[in-house]
Order: C-alpha cells, then structure tokens, then sequence
C-alpha cells in the first residue's frame, strides 16, 4: 500500500536526504505520516489470510454444488453469488467474501451453508489452528503447504485440492511475501513487534524518498529474540535492501534488534530509540504518584538539543537511583540514541516523525482495539 504524505516546507527534507545518502537524493516530507499511518502487520495478515481462506470457502462450496458451469443450470443445490462473512483467526476478526449456495425452487428457507464457513464460526479452536498453520507457513517459505493444510482443518479432503489451487495460492503468497525493493529507494526502517494471541510478529515498515511508505516484511518471534530479527533483516538484504546504503533504523529500544541491525547493516547506520516506547519502559518501574512528574520531566527534555537533553536526563536519572534503580538504569539505557536524528540537525517538523516508531504503533493500538471489543 502506498501513499505519498506532505508537509509545507520541502526544503527540510534535503537536510536528511544530504545526510543519509552519498547521492544527495531527496526525502520528500512525511510530517503526515503518524497520525495517517495506514495497517502494517494486519496489512499483511488481513492479505494472506483472507486469500486463502476464500479459495478453502470455494472448495468446500463445490463439494456441495459441484464446479461452476457458466451458463448452465446446476444440480439440486447451485451457485447463488457470493456474500460477506466474519471468520475468527486467533483474537482477531477477518472479513471475507464466502460463495453462497441455494437448493433448486423458490421461497424462503433454501439456503444451503458452507460447511467449511460454519466450521470457522463454530469452533474456537480452529481458528488458532488455522493461524498457526498461516503463519508456520509463511514465515518458512512454504506457502504451497499453506492452501491444503486448512482445507483438511475445516473437513475439506486434501483431495478436492487441485494442484491448480495450489499453484495459484503459493504464487500469490510468493508475490506477496517476496516482493523486491531493487528499484525502491528506502530511506527510513522503523521496526516494531506486537502480539497476536500467542504469537510474537516483527514487522518492518520503509519509507522511500518520495515519502511512501512500504510493509517491507514480518516474522514470527518478539523483538528480543536477535536471531529472529536478523533472519528478517537477511531476508530484506536478499529481496533488494541491500548493504553499503545509509539508512536511518527508528527501533522500539531492544538491544537485540541494534545487535541484529549493526550484524546486518553494519555499525555506520544511525539509529534512533524510540522515546514512547523509553517513557513506558520507565514508567513501569515508578509508583503511581511519580510517574505525571517523571513523564513531564523526560517530556520537556525531549524539547532540548542533544547534549542539554542528555545532560537533563542523567540529571533525572541520578536522582531516581537513590529509592528507584530500576528506574534510573531503564532511563540511562540508550540515551544518545535517544537523540540520534537530533545530531543530524533535522528541522522541528522531521524529528516529530522520527523520533517515534509511531508510524507502526498507531495501527497496532487500531488492531487491539478492533480484536479485543465485540460489538454489533
């Protein structure tokens, strides 16, 4: 999905661009960017999900009606055109497009269900089966394993599986889940983690040097598992981000994913911490009546240049490590990548949208509140 995003000076941009790229080339602004900040992770999951499980809602309405003859009358049950439904994958809701099959006559009460959709709405446990069987695949490559593995999960028979359907779903998913970047420019990586039921997805999202933005890929594991975001960052580098480019990584703060980063990318890369997820982290160590105080001081020292904000911060930190270490070791953690894109003497309007992974968190807040509320 790509969208192009503005701001009123372009001139800013250049100042980045100048500092990332040897060539000189342009950033356009992206002051946009994270209040219209557009679905990462479920962009991909809604995607995958919804192609397969449509194409599993196709076989099991032909073991009922039979294949579709166009411009020929059916059997005794027949095609009736298609409908909306709602499928339970794990804790989310996915929205799909199922057949819908009618028997032979006239009047109410012949509609005839979808075995396999009934089956998705009845049990609970299918759906985590169903899941789990989407995500294993996908993130092994091994997406022709994909199509039959959920059909014979609803009770469609591997065998009504032609290799046809096969063909097409891995090659979609193929499309998808390999799509290359050689001619994309990306300038900007910001690189975040969520939780869906009881899987840990890692999601990158770039941004190119027109301002569009790319879901460049995702893989199971939590953003403290360094092996798991050095694969994802390796399969980056094979599908066309390629080494020897300075770009700006915008990370949520773990060590594991700077280790993977300087592992993949080297050490020249300069990465920015982000601070929402900083003030979280230091919030969680402090008692209710501290945290308003706290969050106003790190707040106001966010405002300043770098070495005036590094120097208010350790001022802070010193005087929390008398009754609160935790805290005080959380707020020294990482302190001059929290001020990384200010040493490059962006303008205002730039570092409000790189000083933040919100570009991916503000999706993710819309996903949790969409899977966790039921509603009519």
């Amino acid at each position: 999905m790509k969208k192009s995003y503005k701001i009123t000076k372009r001139g800013d941009s250049r100042k980045l661009a100048e500092y990332l790229s040897k060539e000189g080339q342009l950033l356009i602004p992206m002051v946009g960017l994270i209040e219209q900040a557009e679905i990462a992770v479920d962009e991909l999951i809604d995607v995958m999900g919804r192609a397969t499980i449509e194409a599993v809602l196709l076989l099991s309405a032909q073991q009922v009606a039979g294949s579709r003859r166009p411009g020929k009358k059916g059997g005794e049950v027949r095609w009736y055109g298609s409908q909306g439904g709602v499928v339970n994958l794990s804790e989310r809701k996915l929205r799909v497009c199922k057949p819908r099959l009618r028997r032979k006559g006239r009047g109410a009460g012949l509609e005839v269900p979808v075995p396999a959709y009934e089956a998705m709405r009845d049990d609970t446990r299918m759906s985590g089966r169903i899941l789990d069987i989407l995500m294993r695949c996908v993130s092994t490559r091994k997406y022709e394993s994909v199509l039959p593995e959920m059909a014979e999960t609803v009770g469609v028979s591997k065998s009504s599986v032609s290799r046809e359907f096969i063909e097409a779903s891995e090659k979609a998913l193929r499309l998808l889940c390999e799509r290359r970047f050689d001619e994309v420019d990306i300038l900007i990586v910001y690189i975040d983690g969520q939780v869906f039921g009881e899987f840990h997805i890692i999601t990158a999202v770039g941004v190119d040097t027109q301002g569009c933005k790319h879901v460049l890929g995702m893989t199971e594991g939590a953003t403290e598992n360094a092996q798991a975001v050095t694969v994802l960052l390796e399969d980056l580098v094979e599908r066309g981000l390629t080494q020897g480019r300075k770009r700006l990584f915008v990370i949520d703060g773990s060590k594991a994913l700077r280790k993977a980063i300087n592992t993949v990318y080297g050490t020249e890369n300069p990465v920015q911490r982000c601070r929402a997820h900083k003030v979280r982290n230091v919030m969680s160590h402090l008692p209710e009546h501290l945290k308003e105080q706290v969050k106003a001081a790190m707040k106001s020292a966010f405002k300043l240049n770098a070495d005036q904000g590094i120097a208010r911060l350790e001022q802070q930190a010193r005087w929390l490590e008398k009754e609160y270490p935790p805290a005080a070791a959380s707020l020294r953690e990482g302190l001059e990548e929290m001020f990384a894109v200010y040493r490059m003497g962006l303008p205002p309007s730039l570092r409000r949208c790189l000083t933040t992974t919100n570009i991916i968190e503000s999706p993710h807040s819309g996903v949790r509140v969409r899977t966790r509320r039921v509603s009519r």
